[in-house]
């Protein structure tokens, strides 16, 4: 009865970025609740699947949705559909709020909301597979850590005594290890075309969603895709194991993990995982903040130098 309440629930969308100023104006109309009307709200929407109740506890917190999904205008995508990615965050907090918790609905669905427009980040920069099997994604993080303890330098091929180590160790063929080690030696602007698994069947760009746009367009997309993939492998190389782990179980595979999945495998509670998930987001996000600055400062500069040349 509660789903149907709130797929009835009326909810402005904004349309477009042309749109937005229009939204933001509408949706400071709704009314702010006290804690009281809060309450009494979600009770009746809890106990009874009241529609008018469900809307009410919606459009209330819209401009929570708003303000978190500003915090994202940095990854180039639309903020319209940050928010809106970010109202489904808010339906699913509103869905699962239980009112007799002590705590107000903001607090909680405030988790929701950023997961959500999370997961759409993650989804629109064609970064959900990272490898063809789980062993892959295993050996990509962790070649260059191995490489180093084994003394073994980044831009030469490895002996063929470090690649068995590496293999034995990740649990994948020697062929992947040596594949994986040239195309990370070619650094981020590897070809599209190498060869994964031991048949060399399936290549990096099949991992890139195909939108089928025109040509020059299908180019400078695939290009931007890599450069964004790029980022988020760097990136990803600065969190702990454990860290990396539950970020990519949780939101970088097909087939998420259940908090309750992954609390079983590190012996922690399920409000830990998702904390330590959490946690690993925002040290990815602004891991990629420092290098997207890093590498639009360099761009601007080569520019710089290119100008000062034609100048001379």
């Amino acid at each position: 009865m509660t789903d149907i309440a709130l797929k009835n629930a009326v909810i402005p969308a904004p349309a477009g970025e042309d749109g937005l100023n229009r939204y933001l104006a509408e949706i400071r109309k709704f009314p702010i609740l006290s804690p009281e009307d809060e309450y009494m709200l979600a009770k009746r929407f809890k106990g009874h699947g009241d529609p008018e109740a469900a809307a009410k506890l919606v459009t209330s917190h819209l401009r929570l949705v708003a303000k978190a999904a500003m915090r994202y205008r940095g990854y180039g995508l639309p903020v319209a559909d940050l928010i809106s990615e970010g109202n489904v965050g808010l339906i699913q907090g509103v869905r699962r709020f239980d009112p007799d918790r002590g705590f107000r609905l903001a607090t909680y669905a405030l988790w929701w909301i950023k997961a959500s427009i999370q997961e759409f980040i993650l989804r629109s920069w064609s970064m959900v597979k990272l490898g063809t099997t789980a062993a892959q994604k295993r050996l990509f993080f962790n070649l260059r850590r191995i490489k180093n303890s084994l003394q073994a330098y980044d831009d030469t091929d490895l002996k063929p005594d470090q690649v068995r180590q590496i293999a034995d160790t990740l649990g994948v063929s020697e062929t992947e290890v040596t594949s994986m080690n040239r195309r990370m030696m070619q650094g981020g602007d590897a070809s599209l075309n190498v060869p994964l698994g031991e048949t060399g069947e399936d290549q990096w760009q099949d991992l890139l969603t195909d939108d089928s746009p025109l040509q020059d367009e299908a180019l400078a997309g695939a290009q931007e895709r890599q450069r964004r993939q790029n980022m988020l492998f760097e990136a990803l190389g600065t969190l702990s194991d454990r860290e990396r782990d539950i970020l990519v179980q949780r939101r970088l595979i097909d087939e998420p993990k259940t908090l309750e999945d992954l609390s079983l495998v590190y012996k922690v509670s399920r409000e830990r995982v998702r904390q330590i998930e959490v946690r690993a987001f925002e040290k990815l996000s602004r891991a990629m903040h420092r290098i997207d600055d890093g590498q639009r400062i360099a761009k601007l500069g080569g520019r710089r130098e290119n100008q000062a040349r034609e100048g001379h």
